[in-house]
């Protein structure tokens, strides 16, 4: 349902400013479920910003990239929400969580996606997992289902709860220079209950930033 054409190009240049080098773990099945991570990490300016993508219209929301290989697959079964606000916000929480595996993907915390849909803890987080990946030397392969969402809006209207559930028994963790698939047993483990605070970015319309992630590992209501 993308709502916007928006350029975004303010907006990351003011987010570029506040990425962050965090250190963490991953959700793959190498090192299994996400972590709440960066919390005291210190403010670096990236040396240089990230090229414009020559992605297709609907894999750039924002004027942002945020396509994946097909390899690497993210599903959201998701309703959106009556509220203008919540379906916005809902929608650019799955823009983050594709700008986190973007990033697995590329390679890097610099790319525009991340930059475009995170920022405060929200940017720690999407760093945290993305250099836990970089450091193991391995990737991300196969499906991620979210599902059974909610959301919850602040009497104020500038930020929305999103909450969700994660499947991750089909998504493995791939060593990048062998190639080699990491699978395992399904469990427990495989599931994950998320709870991403959503703020609205203050000079772009409809255009939401992540800024604390809260994850439960192992969550038996998600099962």
């Amino acid at each position: 349902m993308k709502r916007r054409s928006l350029p975004v190009a303010a907006a990351l240049a003011a987010s570029a400013a506040l990425l962050l080098t965090a250190c963490g773990g991953g959700d793959d099945k190498s090192s299994d479920n996400d972590k709440i991570a960066g919390a005291d990490q210190g403010a670096e300016t990236p040396k240089k910003s990230a090229k414009p993508s020559a992605a297709p219209a609907e894999d750039k929301p924002d004027g942002v990239d945020v396509s994946l290989p097909k390899d690497m697959n993210l599903v959201f079964d998701w309703e959106t929400p009556k509220n203008n606000n919540e379906a916005a916000a809902m929608e650019d929480a799955a823009n983050y969580i594709r700008a986190i595996y973007r990033g697995v993907d590329k390679r890097t915390t610099r790319d525009a996606a991340v930059a475009a849909y995170a920022t405060g803890d929200g940017l720690h987080y999407a760093e945290a997992q993305i250099n836990s990946r970089i450091d193991g030397g391995w990737t991300s392969i196969g499906t991620r289902r979210h599902y059974d969402v909610a959301t919850r809006s602040a009497s104020n209207g500038s930020s929305v709860e999103v909450a969700f559930c994660v499947d991750s028994s089909k998504f493995y963790g791939k060593e990048v220079k062998t190639g080699k698939v990491l699978r395992s047993e399904p469990s427990i483990a495989d599931f994950d209950h998320f709870e991403i605070i959503m703020v609205k970015y203050p000079t772009a319309e409809d255009l939401w930033q992540a800024s604390k992630v809260f994850v439960e590992t192992k969550a038996t209501q998600c099962r």
